[in-house]
């Protein structure tokens, strides 16, 4: 009797073990907490910046930024010096590594 309760203790330790050491591995691959928190930082400020800036039109940037500090900047402004200065503003902030510029010029009709 205390064979079978051992081999069964045994059996179910050696199960939970791997079960645990696969959960484990599992969290290796997400992204760390404050990683999301600096990232969200980087496109608080970088929204503050549009929404600051005398150009009424980059209120309606999009604006995203990636694990590795890289933003995309994406909608629709008004002109090419719109662009431009959304672009600047996203370089000029603390943290960004790089600039992708989705956006697109759309001229009122």
């Amino acid at each position: 009797m205390k064979s079978k309760l051992t081999a069964a203790c045994l059996i179910l330790g050696t199960l939970f073990v791997s079960v645990a050491a696969t959960a484990q591995e599992g969290d290796s691959d997400r992204s760390h907490p404050m990683t999301f928190v600096k990232d969200s930082a980087i496109t608080t400020k970088i929204k503050a910046k549009l929404s600051g800036d005398k150009m009424s039109s980059l209120v309606k940037v999009h604006v995203d930024t990636d694990a590795h500090g890289v933003v995309v900047l994406s909608g629709h402004v008004h002109s090419m010096e719109q662009e431009q200065r959304a672009v600047q503003l996203a370089k000029d902030t603390e943290g960004v590594t790089a600039v992708r510029n989705d956006l697109t010029i759309k001229k009122d009709d």
